[in-house]
């Protein structure tokens, strides 16, 4: 186990959060992109200098910069408020049921469990958000799904989900939050489809995506909070 600042990473989430180092800066708008030569030098030298527990701090710090740049080309959304529509929570897997108020901590909401770690509960994915706007369109085209079902622990009501950038922060509650990553999609997801094509929610497929997100300011959620999307200039 490695300690980061407040964050912890396994053995695991070390060598994945290096493995995909790259593929996290890539996420962010074209537009960004330039911004990030020198990142992506320095990011390189740390990923070679040694092994994934020993480097993995100061590699997690230069990902978390990645906004600095965001914001320096202009790809961050302006100032807007939603709210929380539903918390959701399970012992692991999906659905994730819905409750009225968690804590969160650097790990995420405190009584949320993971029931495979190999792909999620990494620091970067310490909370996942989803739209209600965008599981209702869903819902009324006649698929089985509503909220909490695809494993978002935060469902979230009148923000604009396109223009959420990786980079963006968000003041939930008392938590402040910044999107770092894209939920990939998996076949835990299909049996909320007719045709059980779970890959409709791949952010290939446009600005549908559930998004993961670190956390910066731990604190406590309650459902019908405010929702700030941090100013990006």
């Amino acid at each position: 186990m490695t300690s980061v600042g407040p964050y912890t990473f396994t053995a695991r989430d070390a060598a994945s959060t290096v493995e995909i180092a790259h593929v996290l800066l890539d996420l962010y708008p074209e537009a960004a992109q330039g911004e990030f030569a020198e990142l992506r030098r320095e990011v390189d030298s740390i990923v070679a200098s040694g092994e994934p527990e020993a480097v993995v701090g100061d590699l997690f710090t230069k990902l978390l910069s990645a906004r600095d740049g965001a914001q320096r080309a202009g790809t961050l959304p302006a100032q807007a408020n939603g709210t929380v529509e539903q918390l959701n929570i399970s012992g692991g897997g999906v659905p994730k049921t819905p409750v009225d108020s968690v804590a969160v901590d650097f790990r995420g909401i405190t009584t949320d469990k993971q029931k495979n770690r190999v792909h999620h509960g990494r620091p970067f994915q310490a909370l996942c958000l989803w739209s209600a706007e965008i599981i209702e369109d869903l819902a009324s085209q006649g698929h089985p799904i509503a909220f909490g079902n695809a494993g978002e622990n935060i469902t979230t009501r009148d923000i604009d989900w396109t223009s959420l950038t990786m980079g963006t922060q968000l003041r939930i509650g008392e938590t402040l939050a910044q999107i770092s990553a894209m939920a990939v999609p998996c076949g835990h997801q299909a049996q909320w489809f007719t045709d059980r094509d779970y890959s409709r929610l791949h952010h290939d497929n446009g600005d549908i995506s559930r998004l993961y997100a670190t956390v910066i300011e731990p604190g406590t959620i309650n459902s019908g909070d405010t929702i700030t999307v941090e100013p990006g200039e």
